[in-house]
């Protein structure tokens, strides 16, 4: 074998390989017998020992160029040894293993989960291919390499896939002779030539966030909302997570797939946005980067298809489960689908189509196939691992689903998965894609003849280093030569395999692992919580969008798929969105009052309702009186007045009262809905009657009237002595005779028997006990109007 790697050479056709191989195989295999100082050996106990052994290096595969070779190319291999063990490797070298052509996927995957050197599967190092030498590797310590070999020397006497093994073989300090210590396998799909029927394979390419905006806007007219936080902007970055999926994704035949939401929230964004900081609302500063994003996506998908999900990515699988028996639940879907089409229409101006619901990680049972239909959907986008065929060939992705009235478009789960895990390492990078493609065309030869319709889902929410490992395996199918691009729409549509299982899974078989993964069932409370507090809100509203928008949109936000796993971060969002309403809804309010006193037949009791918010509001207050024989309200023991406020004011409504017995009453104020629903906590206070009667008022006069002809006699007495003292000072002047005199009025010559008294005058009371209407609140001792 040649010592570098950069050393190639025209080998032995690939006939004469194989005969010299049989030939070697078969003379030397009684030979090996017989060695009993062997230091291998093909017996399961001795494979099993090679397997160890092999793990005391890490062979790490970072670059495979090109991925889907044909003839004519130069395969090159690069990546790095690194020394696991505690003893120095000596006279060791870096080669390529070649295996023979594999006939099912099955074997791809059996490949796939070994880890360690067999002697008894795996092939021996190409015969005159390059090697890469490497003298000494201590421990710890690594050693990079590069290894290029023409595909002519490669061994691929056929299409189909092959494994393709690079081994270290070396020697340690305690044991001087040649062993496998460490090696890794990929895949080379060999298809040089365009296969007769080509499977068209649907590639979804998801644009899907985590919930960003609170149910909180701010006071302006245009309602600038607001954010949790601005980590939404470091996804749209240049380099970040959503701005690689669009980047990379305008490049690709693939299927947009969107959240609704996410869409309305970077829209947001570019329009002018605030960001919570603490118990303040500060300006965001990524208006341009928002807006940049959005222009890239819509350039991005026009011409292309789009499929909208429900807005915000409703959890299926947790409504279905948890939340369907909570009254109201399945509502939330509902109007979340019907935002969906309307938003992704208004903001990147393409029509979506809205017909498939996708359970996360494409698991179903019957209650998720009811639920996932019952918002209009007629499509369900499953997976194989949950929908098992049971055939030793991949059947086409659609088929029909349960009583049929549902299309169930399976994905295959080992394509979906292929890219999950740290995409980070090239090596995971580079093993992922090789084995995606070796996939896809054992897919295309399992069935030559005919032609099938495969689609792939992955993860929702890909990082950077997964989308960029898928966009490379896509475009490592470009060359077309056993798959060609289509969409799900197209694939939804296609001819169902007759023997594709139909059969909706049973909910036994749902995996646990998602299961604990779901909402739980006090999410679904709370959601209808907030709902219910909601819809008591708004009627009393004159502008109900205001507030029934962003509160409705928060609450499809509660039950997004992408809360999963994060239980404690869910309950935090739903509760901020509770007390937000809460906070409103006790904006308006009845003003506390203190005990009143009442005196006389009847008067007016000022209630007090205080509207902090910005819009007017209307409702309906009620008075009751708990006392119907002491006090009437309009000569009943409850009474109603409507009343509108005006946003940021308070308003005095007052209640005729008529007293009919002394004591104290307690009343009772209540504001109602427009239909008779309680709005808020009643406020209660006492009213203190002190009445005067009839029979009082009686007295009162009578003593008036005696007060008054006493004032009228003792008036005309003094006038009649008056007349006679002037009388008498006109005799001292001009004396008269004594018969005169005598003539005189025997009683003036009396003195009065009456004498001036002076009586204090009784008040009238005719002033009112209290002052005007006021919209303070009432102070101790208040009275009211009369």
């Amino acid at each position: 074998m040649a010592e570098a790697a950069d050393i190639q050479g025209t080998g032995p056709s690939p006939a004469r390989r194989w005969l010299r191989r049989t030939i070697t195989v078969a003379f030397g295999a009684p030979l090996l017998a017989g060695l009993l100082q062997a230091p291998g050996g093909s017996s399961p106990a001795a494979a099993a020992e090679d397997a160890a052994v092999s793990k005391t290096v890490d062979v790490s595969l970072d670059t495979l160029a090109p991925s889907a070779p044909v003839d004519g190319d130069t395969v090159t291999v690069t990546g790095t040894v690194t020394n696991r063990g505690k003893k120095t490797i000596t006279d060791a070298t870096v080669d390529l293993r070649v295996g023979p052509r594999m006939t099912s996927r099955s074997e791809i995957e059996q490949v796939t989960a070994r880890t360690g050197y067999r002697s008894d599967s795996d092939p021996a190092p190409l015969e005159d291919a390059p090697t890469v030498a490497v003298p000494r590797l201590g421990a710890g310590l690594s050693a990079e390499f590069s290894l290029s070999v023409p595909v002519s020397e490669l061994g691929l006497d056929e299409a189909g896939v092959y494994q393709l093994g690079v081994s270290l073989t070396g020697q340690t300090s305690d044991r001087r002779y040649d062993r496998v210590l460490g090696i890794e396998r990929t895949f080379v799909p060999y298809q040089p030539e365009a296969t007769k029927k080509k499977t068209q394979l649907t590639y979804l390419w998801p644009l899907i966030s985590s919930a960003h905006v609170s149910a909180e806007t701010a006071t302006d007219d245009q309602q600038t909302p607001v954010f949790e936080d601005d980590a939404l902007a470091t996804e749209l970055k240049p380099g970040g997570r959503l701005d690689q999926l669009v980047s990379l994704g305008k490049e690709l035949p693939v299927t947009w797939v969107l959240d609704p939401d996410l869409l309305a929230s970077v829209d947001a964004m570019a329009n002018g946005y605030r960001v919570k900081d603490g118990t303040l609302h500060v300006p965001g500063r990524n208006q341009a980067v928002a807006e940049r994003w959005l222009n890239a996506l819509e350039k991005a998908v026009q011409g292309r298809k789009v499929v909208a999900l429900p807005f915000a990515d409703p959890d299926l699988a947790s409504l279905a489960h948890r939340g369907k028996d909570v009254p109201g639940s399945l509502g939330h879907l509902q109007s979340a689908t019907a935002l969906a089409a309307g938003t992704v229409e208004t903001i990147l101006h393409v029509q979506p189509s809205t017909d498939f619901a996708w359970p996360a990680e494409g698991a179903v049972d019957p209650s998720i196939l009811a639920v996932a239909t019952s918002a209009g959907a007629d499509k369900v986008i499953a997976r194989s691992d949950s929908v098992r065929d049971d055939l030793p060939y991949t059947p086409t992705a659609a088929r029909p689903f349960g009583d049929g009235s549902t299309t169930a478009v399976v994905s295959d789960a080992l394509l979906s998965t292929a890219f999950e895990g740290d995409m980070v390492r090239a090596e995971n990078s580079t093993l992922a894609v090789q084995e995606f493609l070796a996939q896809s065309l054992a897919i295309t030869l399992e069935q030559p003849e005919d032609q099938r319709s495969i689609v792939v889902a992955p993860q929702r929410v890909p990082t950077v280093a997964q989308a960029q490992t898928m966009a490379t395996a896509l475009h490592g199918l470009s060359g077309r030569r056993w798959s060609q691009p289509t969409d799900l729409l197209v694939a939804a549509a296609a001819k169902a395999d007759p023997d594709a299982s139909t059969a909706v899974p049973s909910g036994s078989r749902y995996p646990k692992k998602l299961r604990d993964r779901e909402l739980p069932v006090q999410a679904f409370r709370d959601m209808k919580t907030t709902r219910d507090e909601l819809n008591d809100f708004k009627v009393i509203l004159t502008l109900p969008d205001r507030v029934v928008t962003p509160f409705g949109n928060a609450i499809n936000r509660e039950m997004s798929t992408s809360w999963r796993g994060q239980a404690r971060t869910a309950a935090i969002y739903r509760d901020n969105v509770l007390e937000y309403l809460q906070t409103l809804t006790e904006g308006v309010q009845l003003v506390d009052k203190s005990d009143l006193m009442l005196s006389g037949r009847s008067a007016t009791i000022p209630v007090t309702v205080q509207n902090q918010l910005l819009q007017d509001v209307h409702l309906v207050l009620r008075l009751t009186s708990s006392n119907k024989n002491r006090l009437t309200l309009n000569g009943e023991a409850v009474a109603e007045l409507p009343v509108k406020i005006s946003g940021g004011h308070s308003q005095s409504v007052k209640f005729d009262a008529s007293a009919n017995v002394n004591g104290q009453v307690p009343m009772t104020a209540q504001l109602y809905t427009d239909d008779g629903t309680p709005y808020g906590q009643p406020m209660t206070f006492n009213v203190k009657v002190s009445e005067i009667t009839a029979t009082v008022m009686l007295v009162i006069a009578g003593g008036v009237l005696l007060l008054v002809l006493a004032g009228v006699r003792m008036y005309s007495q003094r006038k009649r002595l008056a007349a006679r003292n002037a009388e008498a000072e006109a005799a001292e002047t001009d004396p008269e005779p004594d018969d005169a005199e005598s003539d005189a009025d025997p009683e003036a010559e009396a003195p009065s028997a009456e004498v001036d008294r002076d009586e204090p005058e009784q008040p009238s009371d005719l002033t009112p006990d209290t002052g005007p209407e006021s919209g303070d609140p009432s102070g101790a001792g208040e009275k009211v109007d009369r």
